[in-house]
């Protein structure tokens, strides 16, 4: 008897529809979980900055009129290019996005991966460096017009933005589907190897602006300067198809990674460990453990990489002078620690009751991880340096004092400041999946903004001291910096050892 004309399965159209109202429900129970006052708080300083960043170099002394003006003008269609080209880097990098709710918390729900793609591409602005580089390429633009045609091109910039975080999402699905594969994590990172190679090829060689000039980017930049005309409708059109078609077509990767279980997590899940002799010290198993759950993640190790890889190749290609490397120790130590400083204890999850049960002082448990901390945070800027120095020259005994006492102070800052927040705030998160974070995204944005600002002025500090020729006087403006922090580190140590507080960040995490 045949049955296809009785089966109740849903067409195609039928089932993306209802993916689109699912994350209408996933967003109102993510917005649940955060205080509203924080959350319209959040948006509106978000909104107050764009406008801004927007308005005010429209109308600022030169704008539009000056060389300068000119200058940004011309540079628009590379920084078009270059915006797109770090939102692929980053894809391929971390592959998939961000989890609009974690994977552990929807496995009893029928969720597909339509409305997996489409949370992760919403999440992709609540991260302080696509706001940073979305900022500069409205003010830039904004400054090269003027207020005669800034308004064109801000609505041209803001649909390439939003085109190109869309392709970024392509591309991070269409890698997170090849990492299943047999032997995927091998050339995923083989093509991260080669385009990384060329790119420093191109900037090594003096082609790297003719490659991004030749880019369809001009032809973009100059129809949204043509003012409310035909050719700028035109360009509108297309960067709105451009835009749509990356989110309809972002959805066949996401189905075809999620038929395929994730090796790389699943080796390390299922892996097995030869045992070693146990450590003499309470202190030492402490370490050992807490070791073993930084660089046995898989968020873990492929943050690691990026952060410290990324910005020391980008400094080499670029020669970055020794007196400007002090900024490249905050920028790794403040994206280090949001990979899982900032909710330090969510490291545990559920086995932080069987760490409570352990009969060692708290005090030990709080040093332990504070010492992980530090020395992933270390590793990290040490390679970003290595990397920066092989092509910045000889440098002056004021220049490695600047640049070593900067590292020990945003170190120590990141450090304490991230021990604070996670005894402060903890939350329950589940850090097993390659695409989890610490804390909510709004959160995330919080924390990422507090850290960027802390440490680029420390760094700002130290840079300046690098051109004095008295290089003992890096050391003394690092003292205070160093005692201010190691007092903040205390506190947070008395915080931990309380057994209220730590009850309440225990019962959090485990939850």
């Amino acid at each position: 008897m045949p049955t296809a004309a009785s089966s109740t399965e849903p067409s195609l159209l039928r089932r993306e529809l209802w993916a689109v109202q699912d994350v209408g429900h996933l967003l109102r129970f993510r917005a649940g979980t955060v205080r509203r006052r924080r959350l319209w708080l959040a948006l509106a300083i978000f909104g107050a900055i764009t406008l801004a960043a927007v308005l005010i170099p429209a109308f600022i002394p030169g704008a539009g009129d000056s060389d300068h003006a000119l200058d940004a003008l011309i540079l628009q269609p590379s920084a078009y290019a270059g915006f797109l080209l770090l939102a692929l880097g980053s894809a391929i990098a971390s592959g998939g996005g961000r989890e609009l709710v974690s994977r552990e918390q929807l496995v009893g729900y029928p969720v597909s991966p339509t409305t997996d793609h489409l949370g992760a591409l919403l999440l992709a602005p609540l991260n302080i460096a696509w706001m940073l580089q979305s900022w500069l390429l409205l003010g830039s633009g904004s400054y090269g017009t003027g207020p005669r045609l800034f308004l064109p091109l801000a609505i041209g910039t803001a649909l390439w933005i939003l085109a190109a975080t869309a392709l970024g999402q392509v591309i991070a699905w269409t890698m997170e589907g090849v990492r299943r594969l047999p032997y995927g994590v091998l050339v995923v990172r083989a093509v991260g190897g080669l385009l990384l190679a060329a790119a420093a090829a191109l900037q090594l060689t003096g082609h790297l602006a003719g490659f991004l000039d030749s880019l369809p980017t001009t032809w973009i930049v100059a129809g949204l300067v043509s003012d409310f005309g035909p050719r700028w409708l035109l360009t509108i059109a297309v960067l709105v198809a451009l835009f749509v078609g990356a989110v309809v077509l972002g959805a066949v990767p996401a189905h075809l990674a999620a038929r395929r279980q994730p090796r790389d997590e699943l080796r390390v899940e299922s892996g097995r460990y030869r045992a070693r002799p146990l450590s003499r010290t309470d202190l030492g198993a402490l370490l050992r453990l807490d070791r073993g759950s930084v660089w046995r993640s898989v968020p873990m190790r492929r943050g690691l990489a990026v952060l410290a890889i990324g910005p020391g190749l980008v400094s080499l290609a670029g020669a970055l002078p020794w007196s400007q490397m002090t900024i490249l120790p905050g920028l790794v130590a403040s994206g280090g620690a949001l990979l899982f400083g900032v909710n330090a204890w969510c490291l545990d999850v559920r086995g932080v009751l069987w760490r409570e049960s352990l009969p060692v002082a708290p005090g030990l448990v709080f040093a332990a991880r504070a010492w992980v901390l530090f020395e992933f945070l270390l590793v990290a800027a040490l390679v970003t340096l290595l990397l920066a120095a092989m092509r910045a020259g000889t440098p002056t005994a004021a220049e490695v004092a600047a640049l070593a006492c900067t590292l020990v102070v945003v170190v120590l800052q990141v450090v304490s400041t991230a021990l604070r927040w996670s005894s402060r705030n903890p939350y329950p998160v589940d850090l097993r999946s390659a695409r989890a974070t610490p804390a909510p995204p709004v959160a995330m944005v919080g924390y990422s903004a507090k850290l960027a600002l802390t440490t680029t002025l420390t760094s700002l500090v130290f840079s300046g001291l690098s051109h004095v020729p008295a290089w003992p006087l890096s050391i003394m403006a690092a003292a205070p910096f160093v005692g201010w922090s190691l007092l903040r580190l205390m506190q947070a140590r008395d915080g931990w050892v309380e057994p209220v507080s730590r009850a309440r960040v225990v019962m959090t995490v485990a939850g």
